[in-house]
């Protein structure tokens, strides 16, 4: 057994919670390690669909990347320019923290301004001045009974769009860095429009087929498919459902699955999307004062121009995720476990472990 065979096995039986996944790829071999406290499934937990959460956000720019490179759009477009008339930003009010959350450093100001209604490239970055919740009273209705279970699944595309026309910008599109679920699922459900089909339908069309990710999708599947998400205190959680919010965090894949996906960004030239995928991997801005963060269309950023390590970490309210890669090394790892983010998970730091 190789040195980081071993390590990533250790991995898997560092982290706490009922099924965990490490699935590791260094220059196209690739080992899935299992750990954690519940007994194996009759079919394995390699072969079942995990929810990551806000790691999702990465197929949807994906997605805008692979539309820019055919033409059909431009990040630079104005959002409103593909949605129905009448679509214009308002007021809101802000709500309580978001329980979709992706773990990220502390932040100050971003990049270069973009004077100007918000773009594409905006709610990819999350910099459109969109808050992380739509400021939307219909939202907070629904979400807040099913807070720590199902908190998007009755707030369909209709009210996302609708709490879209409501809201007026606090800052100008371009100013600031405020992560954003809001601007994440508003650029999907954007995308879908402008190709008059469904999100579901698109991200299938334009990135999972041409990828060969069979085993990936935004909805829950049929009993043991889908991997069981628990509360922090063990309890389990019935499966995510996203409905509006689809494009911000609906993903579940398989490991193997999520390496392939990892390994495409690692290889770009020998995917049918290798344009999108080098697009993506481009840093687009730098946020921070003390501790500068960069970040590309979707990817977290970290580490000079030669040797980078991207990343995009998320959690739904019963499992969590993190997703990396280093392309100076040809590895990659995606990380998974069955339990709620809490501050004391060591789930991202011993993934990055494996990465660095």
């Amino acid at each position: 057994m190789t040195a980081w065979a071993r390590r990533v096995r250790e991995a898997a039986r560092e982290v706490a919670g009922p099924d965990v996944v490490i699935a590791f790829s260094r220059e196209g071999q690739r080992l899935i390690a299992t750990g954690g406290t519940a007994p194996e499934p009759p079919e394995g937990r390699t072969h079942q669909r995990y929810e990551i959460g806000s790691a999702s956000k990465t197929f949807t720019v994906l997605l805008l990347a692979a539309l820019a490179h055919t033409g059909r759009v431009s990040p630079h477009d104005p959002v409103r320019a593909h949605l129905p008339p009448g679509v214009r930003p308002d007021a809101g009010r802000a709500g309580p923290r978001d329980p979709l959350r992706a773990r990220r450093p502390p932040h100050t100001l971003p990049h270069r301004s973009h004077p100007g209604a918000a773009t594409l490239a905006h709610l990819a970055t999350h910099t459109s001045g969109l808050p992380r919740l739509p400021h939307d009273p219909a939202y907070w209705r629904q979400a807040l009974p099913a807070w720590h279970t199902n908190p998007y699944a009755h707030y369909d595309t209709g009210a996302l769009l609708a709490a879209f026309a409501r809201h007026r910008p606090r800052h100008r599109p371009g100013t600031r860095w405020r992560y954003s679920n809001f601007g994440g699922a508003l650029l999907g459900q954007t995308l879908a429009h402008t190709c008059r089909t469904t999100y579901a339908d698109l991200l299938t069309d334009r990135v999972l087929t041409p990828l060969a990710l069979c085993d990936t999708g935004l909805h829950p599947g049929v009993p043991g498919r889908d991997a069981t998400g628990h509360r922090r205190d063990g309890t389990p959680l019935p499966p995510l459902r996203m409905t509006g919010f689809a494009p911000a965090g609906a993903v579940r894949a398989t490991p193997g699955d999520l390496l392939t996906y990892l390994e495409a960004h690692l290889t770009p030239a020998r995917t049918p999307l290798g344009g999108a995928l080098h697009t993506v991997r481009t840093p687009v801005l730098v946020r921070g004062v003390r501790h500068r963060q960069a970040h590309t269309l979707t990817w977290f950023h970290d580490g000079d121009g030669a040797d980078p390590v991207y990343f995009h970490p998320g959690a739904t309210p019963g499992q969590e995720a993190f997703l990396g890669f280093r392309p100076a090394t040809g590895t990659a790892v995606a990380a998974l476990t069955t339990r709620a983010w809490t501050r004391s998970s060591t789930l991202g730091s011993v993934a990055r472990g494996l990465l660095e």
